[in-house]
């Protein structure tokens, strides 16, 4: 069957109406929206012939789980994006539900992260389908829920026994091929000096002036044990929150005496064959070298994670591998030039769910998805260009992986 012929098959108008029907549905991360449109996807899918089941999650939510089944003989290519958003900003020019498309543009609030990307996959078997494709392999199609607690919902699905051969997270990365990104924590630093009234403050330890010398320190930091220059370009700390006050209880009614405690709270991001354990003890020297620039500190760290929440693992694969390969050639036939491919930033900086793929099943996968650009802000949108440049990228894989019947 020729390739050409069935790219030219893509109905682009209908890939965006439905891409716009997923924008109208708000999913909000962990509330009965998200379940509305895991049971719309699973209609959906149910439409065009793919077998669908609602999968449960913890918490009385669901993923949306399809399988487009082969003949036999070929290897397995799942698909994966998850379906809750973040909320609605200030500052929107347009319905964040409205689904508008324009000459260049289409809009919503998560149309970039990531209903896109699951979209683009949606479509790339639709066009399949219509055109009386069949293939040797299967294509699992999953659209999960609760990527913003850590990826609860893909590890639901993994528990329950969805996996393939290969993988494709849609999460937006501009259409880059992103062939790494680091694991994220989240640290507590607390800091106890000395305090005395203002008058006396030469006395004093202050925290605050303590927390002002560290933060920059922080936030230029990277960690020891990087496999290569390319891991060590996705390390990075950054400072979030910062509060100096009067005690563990941060009076602060009390503005004539010096601070005496002082709390710092952010994120750290390390890469694969790095470990969280590591990336501690290079903060703790950090937290050393200022308790010596400030006699009479004392600094702490921990590690906090939000309930209900789970790490989000690293994420690696070669850039010899078949899938990398795969979609390089697949984005060099659609577009006519080569695919940036490699531990890109900001992308590489991301969590996504691959990492769980890569950590609990080895699965060899790729992250590459429409949007980023304009990604999590107001007027939050996606090329209209890219998206549907995805969706053909994403034919060509499934025709390379799966192999026509």
């Amino acid at each position: 069957m020729d390739r050409a012929a069935l790219l030219a098959r893509l109905d682009e108008k209908a890939a965006l109406d439905f891409l716009s029907a997923m924008a109208r549905h708000k999913s909000y991360s962990e509330t009965e929206g998200e379940r509305v449109l895991a049971a719309f996807m699973a209609d959906k899918m149910r439409e065009i012939g793919v077998e669908a089941e609602l999968q449960p999650v913890v918490g009385e939510r669901v993923n949306a789980i399809g399988r487009w089944k082969g003949a036999g003989g070929g290897k397995s290519l799942l698909f994966n994006g998850h379906l809750d958003t973040n909320p609605a900003t200030e500052g929107w020019t347009v319905d964040p539900w409205g689904g508008l498309v324009d000459k260049e543009f289409i809009y919503g609030i998560g149309v970039s992260n990531m209903k896109a990307g699951d979209a683009a996959y949606f479509c790339a078997v639709k066009t399949l389908i219509d055109a009386g494709v069949k293939l040797k392999g299967d294509v699992v199609l999953t659209y999960v829920v609760g990527e913003l607690q850590g990826g609860v919902g893909t590890v639901a699905a993994i528990r329950n026994g969805v996996k393939a051969d290969y993988f494709i997270n849609s999460e937006p990365s501009d259409l880059q091929a992103i062939t790494m990104h680091a694991c994220a924590f989240t640290f507590v630093i607390e800091l106890t000096g000395n305090t005395r009234h203002l008058s006396k403050r030469e006395q004093a330890v202050d925290a605050i002036v303590a927390a002002c010398d560290l933060i920059p320190r922080l936030n230029a930091m990277t960690f020891s044990g990087a496999k290569s220059d390319e891991h060590r370009s996705i390390n990075r700390v950054h400072v979030g929150v910062v509060r100096g006050a009067l005690g563990k209880e941060l009076h602060e009614w009390r503005a004539p005496q010096v601070a005496d405690f002082a709390r710092i709270k952010g994120s750290g991001r390390y890469a694969p064959g790095q470990t969280e354990a590591g990336a501690l003890a290079d903060m703790r020297r950090e937290l050393d070298a200022l308790e010596a620039r400030f006699p009479g500190l004392k600094a702490t760290i921990r590690t906090e994670k939000e309930e209900g929440h789970r790490s989000m693992p690293a994420f690696e694969v070669a850039r010899d591998a078949r899938i990398v390969k795969t979609i390089n050639a697949a984005y060099q036939e659609v577009r006519g030039e080569a695919q940036p491919t490699g531990a890109i930033a900001p992308p590489g900086f991301f969590g996504t769910d691959a990492g769980h793929f890569y950590a609990e099943l080895g699965m060899e996968g790729i992250v590459c998805g429409p949007g980023g650009r304009y990604n999590t802000m107001p007027d939050e949108r996606v090329e209209i260009v890219d998206y549907l440049a995805m969706i053909r990228i994403y034919m060509l894989c499934i025709l390379d992986i799966c192999e026509i019947a």
